[in-house]
C-alpha cells in the first residue's frame, strides 16, 4: 500500500516561531504555518493542522461518497463536500480539535434523497480519514439532496 509524506521545518518559538509545511510525495505544494495564525479567526493567507486535516477529510469523504453512491445503484452527478475544523483549548492543557462539521451538498441520478443521505451516511462511517479521527469528540454531518 502506498505511503504518503509530508514534512514541516519550524524555527522559533510557538509563539513566535513559524514554519513551511511540505506535500512532499506528491511535491504538489508548501505552505506557510504559524501557531498565532493558526489560533486567530483570520488566517492572513496562512494554512494550519487543521485546515489541512479539513482538506484530507473533504477529499476522502467525497472520493468514499462516490464510492457509495455507486455500490447503491446511484451515478454522482455534482458533489460537494465541505469540512469545518474547530480548534478550541482542551480541558486537561493545550488545544483540542474537539469537532468537525461535515456538509454535503449535491445529486447523483439513480438515487433519490433517502438513498443520497443512506450513502453519505456511509461515507462518513468508511472513510479512512473518518476512521482516523475517531477520536475527535463530534463529527456531524448535513446533507443537501438536490434534485
Amino acid at each position: 500500500m502506498p505511503i504518503r509524506t509530508a514534512r514541516t521545518a519550524w524555527n522559533g518559538t510557538l509563539e513566535q516561531g513559524s514554519g513551511q509545511v511540505e506535500l512532499s510525495s506528491s511535491g504538489a505544494a508548501t505552505f506557510d504555518v504559524s501557531f498565532p495564525r493558526r489560533a486567530a479567526d483570520d488566517a492572513e493567507g496562512v494554512t494550519s493542522p487543521e485546515e489541512l486535516i479539513a482538506a484530507a477529510h473533504t477529499s476522502c469523504f467525497a472520493m468514499q461518497f462516490s464510492a457509495e453512491i455507486a455500490q447503491a445503484g446511484g451515478t454522482p452527478e455534482q458533489v460537494e463536500v465541505t469540512a469545518d475544523v474547530t480548534l478550541a483549548p482542551d480541558p486537561a492543557g493545550g488545544f483540542r480539535i474537539p469537532r468537525i462539521a461535515l456538509t454535503v451538498t449535491g445529486y447523483a441520478s439513480g438515487l433519490d434523497a433517502a438513498g443520497f443521505e443512506a450513502a453519505a451516511q456511509s461515507a462518513k462511517a468508511n472513510c479512512p480519514v473518518s476512521k482516523a479521527l475517531s477520536g475527535v469528540a463530534e463529527i456531524t454531518l448535513d446533507v443537501t439532496f438536490e434534485a
